[in-house]
């Protein structure tokens, strides 16, 4: 998900035009209002803790061990690759079901919805066993429903910190925001990372945030994204990057900032249409947890899909573990703090040190950013890359899949100039045949848990020279590179990136327009096979997307999209 204070603030875009200006604008200056009052606590008492000493002597840590004997390797790290969307949801369910001593969470967004209350219930069962749970999550969008996810701070041998948070009500996300202009700088930056370690053994790192939308569950848009599991010593690594934020100045803990009863304000009234008719009966204790979830959706078009219901855990040994060398990238809590312009100057970002590994490429490279905005230094890399003979394809959102769709007005304005260089641009299609959720299984077959039609790119991969694998949180755009703060795993392995390839081709190939120059103007190839016409504008997307794209494209800075 991207951070972009425009984008959670699209409702600045909608608000009722004629009479209702007035009030709108008495609501505005009240809001500023408020920002003069809203301030942090300044005594917050942050207990220092750290990551698990000693994970081998759990059941995780031992079987970690155990399979790295058997794979008879030198390497000290295993790693899986999942797209499937299912299999990332019950993945992070096993974890929390196996870990023994310690789970630590770090996410940029844990959206409450069903999903995530199983998980919660899970985290819940495994603080009440004795396992000490730490949840860092950045603070932007735990306002109105998301706001219940605090709750778990409450929780026996559940600690919940929130990094870099903001003043001021939570009751909606556009209040927040106004209550915060005066201090736009700050809130833009944010802590984007996304960590899920058990007990310091095993780790997820990859695109996803926590939510229905990212598992596949949604009955409208669901993301497209590609995570990678890690054992070993990365996972301890992961770790200590997490400590370092979970220590720092800028994480809260939640009762710093809220109450219980003060969160249960904000929980959702049910509508009448909610309460009405007959009570729900419940299901027989004997009914297997994994029909909850399923549930039926239909499209405009009528056609009607079922959602799956997510299984509760998986069997990870099933995975396909790959020993290799590998390195962490990530960004000092600093970042968040420093002032965004000299952030270049005071420190290598996670953005930097891929766009160095990027630039030694010999062969070729394969970018999935679902915001791609390459400012004009990014431009001089690509070129000096084609020049030296390196292809270069790249997947991103189209304007009608973007979630986030004044970022695309920043990829817009160099999309001429990329296809000038020789790059191979493709636009992830918003409206898949057999709605694609995932990109695939570990073998690499595209399908897995599907929600509504609409599909959004949300995956964060960089594949270079055929050997080189890089899964994280990072965008490649100016946001990633100098305001939020990410993490990213590079691993040395052509089999990895093999499979990784193998995941994203077949989107690439019937799930993306391939967009290209022909006599000076810019031309969409439908993917072959789905019997669409070929497009000389914007493939999906509405006449107001459109003209929004005319509009701010001339003017919007590329750092601020």
């Amino acid at each position: 998900m991207q951070t972009f204070f425009a984008r959670p603030a699209a409702s600045l875009n909608a608000l009722p035009a004629g009479h209702h200006a007035p009030r709108w604008m008495c609501l505005l200056l009240l809001g500023f209002w408020v920002s003069g009052c809203a301030s942090l606590p300044r005594e917050v008492d942050r207990p220092v803790s750290s990551a698990l000493a000693n994970p081998e002597t759990t059941r995780i840590g031992q079987a970690v061990a155990a399979r790295a004997a058997l794979a008879g390797t030198r390497n000290d790290s295993g790693f899986a690759l999942v797209g499937n969307a299912e299999l990332a949801f019950t993945s992070r369910m096993t974890l929390i079901k196996a870990a023994q001593k310690t789970l630590d969470i770090q996410y940029y967004a844990i959206l409450a919805d069903d999903t995530t209350e199983r998980m919660a219930d899970a985290l819940r069962e495994a603080a009440g066993r004795g396992v000490r749970v730490r949840i860092l999550l950045d603070d932007f969008n735990t306002s109105g429903k998301n706001a219940q996810i605090l709750k778990l701070a409450f929780e026996h041998n559940i600690e919940m910190r929130l990094f870099n948070p903001l003043p001021g009500g939570r009751g909606s996300l556009f209040f927040r925001i106004v209550s915060n202009l005066k201090d736009v700088d700050r809130m833009q930056r944010r802590m984007h990372n996304k960590i899920f370690v058990a007990d310091n053994a095993v780790a997820i790192v990859g695109g996803r945030n926590l939510g229905e939308t990212y598992f596949g569950q949604s009955e409208g848009t669901n993301f497209v994204d590609i995570d990678v599991l890690g054992s070993g010593r990365i996972a301890r690594d992961l770790s200590r990057s997490f400590d370092q934020y979970w220590n720092n100045p800028l994480a809260y803990p939640v009762q710093s900032l809220m109450t219980i009863k003060e969160i249960e304000a904000l929980k959702p009234v049910p509508s009448a249409s909610q309460t009405a008719g007959a009570p729900v009966t419940p299901a027989p204790a004997s009914a297997p947890n994994k029909t909850l979830n399923e549930r039926t959706t239909t499209s405009p078009s009528g056609t009607t899909t079922v959602i799956p219901a997510l299984p509760d855990a998986t069997d990870l040994s099933l995975l396909r573990w790959t020993w290799a060398p590998s390195v962490m990238l990530v960004d000092k809590p600093s970042k968040i703090a420093a002032d965004a312009d000299a952030v270049g100057e005071s420190q290598d970002t996670t953005v930097d040190g891929l766009l160095q590994l990027i630039s030694q490429a010999r062969s070729d490279v394969l970018i999935v950013s679902p915001y791609f905005v390459p400012g004009e230094k990014m431009m001089q890399q690509f070129a000096a890359l084609r020049q030296r003979g390196v292809r270069v394809r790249v997947l991103t959102n189209s304007l009608a899949s973007n979630d986030a769709p004044a970022a695309h007005v920043g990829y817009a304005r160099y999309r001429e100039a990329l296809l000038a260089q020789g790059i191979e641009l493709y636009e992830m299609r918003a409206e898949q045949q057999g709605t694609i959720a995932s990109f695939g299984a570990a073998g690499g077959s595209t399908g897995g848990s599907t929600g509504g039609s609409h599909a959004s790119l949300h995956a964060k991969v960089v594949v270079i020279d055929s050997r080189l694998l890089v899964v994280g949180s990072m965008n490649l755009d100016l946001r990633s590179k100098l305001q939020n703060s990410e993490v990213a795993i590079v691993i040395r392995n052509r089999a990895l990136s093999a499979e990784a390839t193998r995941m994203i081709e077949p989107a690439l190939a019937g799930g993306a327009y391939r967009v290209e120059r022909v006599n000076g103007a810019l031309v969409w190839r439908a993917p072959k096979g789905s019997g669409l016409p070929d497009s000389d504008t914007e493939p999906d997307a509405s006449v107001g997307l459109r003209l929004m794209l005319k509009l701010i494209g001339p003017f919007a800075p590329d750092e601020m999209l």
